[in-house]
């Protein structure tokens, strides 16, 4: 694996080396152990994680954080992800979250050093079952009663719900909106709960996935859930779609780094089976069929990751990219499900079996050309980009 000269700084590739080690050494055989059985990333190695301080990447130093920015937020899930994608997830609850965070002066100062340390994390609860990509469709209402918001209405792929904290809530907060003005009257509201339970007022099951085990993905019903309105949260009311949109472009580039961990983790064992796996006298990995599988796959991985970089830096550096950030989504997750099928395909029958770790790969590679936007979507922003909007009908 190289990495552009000009990107890789000394620190960088400790960094990225202390990642590598902790995610083979103390990841791996948990994500082995328990992904089969759909069991949930123990608190022990989340605490672990927040040793490392891989909670507080992005969270400033005063605050108890590592003070970095997303190149190396990228390069640290990359390395979790080539071991289990869920755990490269989970550190978004806190790298992701810290600004939503509610309260004021001491007391907020100490849950996010808390979220630094990973012992205080967030979910988000953005999507319904009628509003996914298009978040203006929205219908989840929230009231003002006195200091409160009031929440009725229902949510879909809340993952975390249960093990959060908190969850963000994106609420309908005005009148319904006149036409073409659906992304208007949006507020994120933050419900604290105990950890373990969902919130009072709020019902819910888990959803059965066929992946991104670790954790549990919910639907949920807010029936008069009440929550704290907060005078001094980041955003304005009724301006949440801006703020939601806005953080997507980070995301999008997390979304990627995962792909790429999900692709490298398939390209690896694919070599190591390749070498090992005798047939006709001879390891397959000496039939050019293979060799050039393996190629191709590698390439796709270290393109998807240069890209990757550029979107990390240009993001540090607080140019606007949203197009490359579609881009990069938009490539690594596809590349990702190719070179995770073509592992499987490497190991044959071996790897239709829970026996090898590549069906994981495989399974959670296909969710990322869904989560963090389509790869529909992505094709939409970048082809925006690059068109303009489409006309309307005369």
């Amino acid at each position: 694996m190289s990495g552009a000269l000009g990107y890789m700084t000394d620190e960088r590739r400790m960094i990225q080396e202390a990642a590598r080690t902790f995610a083979m050494n103390e990841v791996l055989p948990v994500a082995n152990e328990l992904d089969p059985v759909q069991g949930d990333i123990p608190m022990d190695l989340r605490a672990k994680m927040g040793e490392m301080g891989y909670f507080g990447i992005m969270i400033p130093e005063e605050h108890g954080g590592l003070g970095l920015g997303y190149f190396e937020y990228c390069l640290i899930a990359e390395e979790l992800a080539r071991c289990w994608m869920s755990v490269a997830s989970i550190i978004a609850r806190g790298n992701h979250f810290y600004h939503a965070i509610p309260g004021t002066g001491a007391e907020r100062a100490e849950k996010i050093a808390r979220m630094a340390r990973g012992d205080y994390l967030g979910a988000a609860a953005l999507s319904e079952p009628n509003a996914g990509s298009d978040l203006g469709a929205v219908a989840c209402r929230a009231v003002r009663d006195g200091d409160e918001w009031v929440i009725t209405g229902n949510k879909y792929w809340c993952t975390f719900a249960d093990g959060a904290d908190f969850i963000q809530v994106l609420c309908r907060t005005d009148t319904p909106p006149e036409p073409g003005r659906r992304h208007v009257g949006l507020t994120s509201i933050v419900v604290e709960k105990p950890r373990g339970e969902l919130p009072k007022g709020c019902s819910g099951a888990p959803i059965p996935k066929i992946g991104y085990f670790g954790w549990k993905t919910w639907e949920l019903a807010f029936d008069g859930c009440r929550a704290p309105v907060q005078k001094e949260a980041k955003g304005d009311p009724g301006k949440a779609f801006y703020s939601v949109t806005s953080g997507l472009v980070g995301a999008r580039a997390h979304t990627a780094a995962r792909s790429i961990g999900l692709a490298r983790g398939a390209l690896e064992d694919a070599i190591a089976y390749a070498k090992e796996r005798q047939q006709f006298g001879r390891p397959i990995a000496d039939f050019q069929a293979i060799r050039f599988k393996i190629a191709t796959m590698a390439t796709e991985i270290e393109a998807a990751r240069q890209l990757m970089y550029f979107v990390a830096q240009e993001v540090d550096s607080g140019r606007r990219c949203d197009k490359e950030a579609g881009m990069v989504k938009y490539y690594a997750a596809e590349m990702a499900e190719r070179v995770t099928s073509e592992a499987l395909q490497i190991l044959g029958g071996a790897g239709y079996t829970k026996l090898h770790a590549v069906e994981r790969h495989w399974r959670d590679a296909r969710l990322t050309k869904i989560f963090e936007g389509t790869s529909e979507i992505q094709q939409r922003i970048i082809s925006d980009h690059l068109l303009g909007k489409p006309t309307k009908p005369s």
